[in-house]
């Protein structure tokens, strides 16, 4: 339990642990900053308190993280859960499961701000600590991210060692520095009292609804613990939050608030004026690397959750480069890193400091926890059997808290919220281009080819000259002939001795044990159907497959067998299936994918292509 207590630290709460470095600052100072006096402190603290309890310990910790699947966790897997408590065809089901993806594609938006704000915020240490080098915070926060981003390849196996302990640090400083300032000035304590925050709230409703802005970056970061469930357990996540991060960061703000009481002039940046002067520099640093920690937590998540993306079809196949030996969890997908990097880079020069920033953050985050309300609803009405006045008990007080951060952080638009909005949107649509494209293209293949029953019937009766070695056909349909074979027979008249259908189905779990992953069965006339089962966080390596399927009393000899894959040519044309521009867009797509072969790591040497043109 220790070495995974530890793990969580490092990686999970990166994001929400780094929060304190501008959330209460920018509650006081940004574009729509409250006045600084004791009611208002109190108030803040208050809210931010019991958001952390309600929002963190009781919607994630509590009930949210008791919905894996399998033991993986995170939108996609939440998704899936509701996509299997739903019968197929319901248009319930189809608005849940878009509602799901949509949050999958507001992570890249929120993955594009956090390392932009976490490191800007810290590095703005040096406006405390020397004064004179304000003027470099933003070309070295570029330094750090030109670096950050070019050791991805690298894979984060080496640095990933020194996460946890150095973060395990970094809340004992932390709450440290929180605990001597609360020494001084304890009747901070009272906004531990909900009192403060309801009062704040009613007395204050118009100023208190724009906080609420401010107070959701202390619960950014929250979709990690259960997003990386599946890497640590939920027992690790639970204990590390109630035992040591928690405490942690509820110190350091209510050390920040006492400090605010006694010296209001901190309020340019309460974080750092806790620390005495000798320490602002090892604090700048710790701070910085613990900034790139978080950093380094949401890429590797973009990296995870494009890959299921992928293999769940709602992605073109990209390059998936794996950077470990040992974990199959460590990949690098250097177009989303570059991607993010760009992105990262324009935010951090176009916005230029974490109170900017601070506009644009929250409004994915807050969506996001929307939706998990909506979709855990459903989980606890469909798959655990919830009676509905118990369901909605639990679940409509989440709806409200979370519609009153969502609105809250809508007023943010104009002033940088709209950029994680557009982020989302964009990705939403290529991801739905893409699944609703390669249906029609499903659909379009199968209304021209032929059955396979028939087919082989056919062979039987007038049997094709037969050759040595095994052919492999990969196709998605498993009743149809491939358009791959039939061009082969009609141009070389001849088929291979031994013939293999091969299809992928990827199941809505995130792993497929051994005794689950094939199925092999005879067709006659020497033709065989294999279905090859995987996870959508499985890798897809077919000669893995193969080598599995040997085991199975299948053996084959990759010197003597030969994938035939199919290439399509696609031309848009006006119809019923999708708008002319979304058809254009996703032909574009389709032409920048990596080819099946490279994607299914298929020896290129073995490798047959066969291009058909297809109308869509």
């Amino acid at each position: 339990m220790a070495p995974l207590v530890l793990g969580a630290i490092g990686v999970v709460f990166g994001d929400i642990g780094t929060s304190p470095l501008y959330t209460l600052r920018t509650a006081f100072t940004g574009h729509h900053g409250l006045q600084l006096t004791p009611e208002h402190v109190l108030g803040i603290l208050s809210v931010i308190f019991w958001a952390l309890m309600i929002i963190v310990t009781l919607k994630y910790i509590t009930l949210i993280m008791r919905a894996d699947n399998r033991g993986e966790g995170g939108i996609l897997a939440l998704t899936a859960l509701v996509s299997r408590g739903l019968q197929r065809g319901e248009r319930r089901r189809w608005w849940l499961v878009g509602l799901g993806i949509f949050g999958a594609a507001m992570f890249y938006g929120d993955g594009m701000i956090t390392p932009a704000i976490t490191v800007l915020g810290a590095v703005e240490g040096l406006e405390v600590a020397a004064p004179a080098l304000e003027h470099w915070v933003v070309p070295l926060t570029v330094l750090i991210m030109i670096g950050l981003f070019a050791i991805q390849k690298r894979g984060t196996g080496t640095i990933g060692a020194v996460f946890g302990p150095v973060m395990c640090l970094w809340f004992v400083v932390i709450g440290a520095l929180g605990l001597m300032e609360l020494a001084r000035s304890p009747q901070v304590l009272e906004a531990l009292n909900p009192r403060y925050a309801v009062t704040f709230l009613v007395d204050n409703t118009g100023i208190a609804f724009v906080a609420l802005g401010a107070v959701v970056l202390a619960v950014t970061g929250v979709e990690a613990l259960y997003a990386d469930m599946g890497h640590f357990g939920a027992s690790p996540i639970r204990r590390a939050w109630l035992a040591f991060v928690g405490p942690a960061l509820v110190l350091n703000y209510f050390g920040q608030g006492a400090l605010l009481l006694t010296h209001p002039e901190a309020v340019k940046n309460p974080f750092y004026l806790l620390a005495p002067q000798w320490a602002l520099i090892p604090l700048l640093v710790l701070a910085t690397v613990a900034a790139i920690i978080a950093s380094q937590a949401v890429i590797s998540g973009a990296f995870s959750l494009t890959r299921a993306a992928v293999q769940m079809g709602y992605c073109p196949r990209l390059a998936i480069l794996h950077t470990s030996e040992k974990t199959m969890g460590q990949i690098y997908v250097p177009f989303i890193n570059w991607m993010l990097f760009f992105a990262v880079i324009l935010l951090v020069v176009g916005f230029r400091t974490s109170d900017n920033l601070a506009a644009a953050y929250g409004i994915a985050v807050t969506l996001a926890m929307l939706i998990d309300s909506i979709l855990i609803f459903v989980v606890m009405r469909r798959l655990w059997d919830w009676s509905l006045p118990l369901a909605l008990a639990v679940a409509t007080p989440l709806v409200l808290i979370d519609l009153a951060l969502l609105s809250s952080n809508a007023l943010k638009i104009p002033d940088g919220g709209w950029f994680p909005l557009v982020i989302g949107a964009i990705v939403f649509l290529l991801l739905t281009t893409w699944k609703r494209g390669r249906a029609l293209v499903a659909d379009r293949l199968a209304q021209d080819a032929l059955p396979l029953e028939a087919f082989i019937a056919s062979i039987e009766v007038a049997p094709p000259t037969r050759v040595e070695g095994t052919a492999v056909f990969m196709t998605s349909t498993q009743d149809r002939v491939p358009h791959a074979l039939l061009h082969n027979l009609k141009h070389n008249k001849v088929l291979h001795e031994r013939v293999v259908f091969l299809t992928i189905v990827t199941r809505d779990i995130p792993y497929v044990g051994d005794d689950e992953r094939m199925e092999i069965t005879p067709l006659g006339c020497d033709f065989y159907r294999f279905i090859a089962f995987t996870g959508f966080k499985d890798d897809t390596d077919i000669p893995e497959i193969l080598e599995d399927a040997g085991r199975r009393g299948f053996p084959f000899d990759m010197m003597e067998t030969s994938f035939f894959v199919s290439r399509e040519t696609l031309i848009p044309t006006p119809g019923v299936g999708m708008a002319m521009w979304r058809e254009r867009l996703f032909v574009s797509m389709s032409k920048n994918a990596v080819k099946a072969s490279d994607f299914f790591h298929v020896p290129t040497n073995r490798v047959v292509e066969l291009g058909t043109q297809l109308e869509i």
